[in-house]
């Protein structure tokens, strides 16, 4: 993980901090935040934003800017993970969003 990706974990883990118990992995390259389980988001090379939501909101949030579909290598990933640019997390506000995003399609998959 480069330095971009470390802040960004730790604005995660900051922003995250309060009320939730995460649990927080390094996998595939990316420093992934868990909530019962299941990825809620993670922090990857650069300071892209992994986000996961259902494949409804994903193809809805897709129209941001900033926003693709992530891919893992050569290997798209499919419509409900998102990879946010940095400059469309850069403010606190901005991040929060997605935070807001992913948590409540985590609490829809209970």
């Amino acid at each position: 993980m480069d330095a971009a990706g470390e802040e960004l974990a730790d604005r995660i883990r900051a922003l995250l901090s309060v009320g939730t118990e995460l649990e927080e992995r390094r996998m595939f390259g990316t420093r992934a935040f868990l909530l019962d389980g299941r990825i809620l988001v993670g922090a990857r090379r650069g300071g892209v934003l992994l986000v996961r939501v259902s494949d409804e909101n994903g193809a809805a949030l897709l129209v941001r800017p900033g926003v693709t579909t992530a891919a893992m290598g050569a290997k798209t990933m499919g419509p409900s993970w998102l990879d946010v640019a940095p400059s469309a997390v850069a403010e606190d506000d901005d991040l929060m969003f997605w935070l807001d995003a992913a948590r409540e399609d985590n609490a829809a998959l209970s």
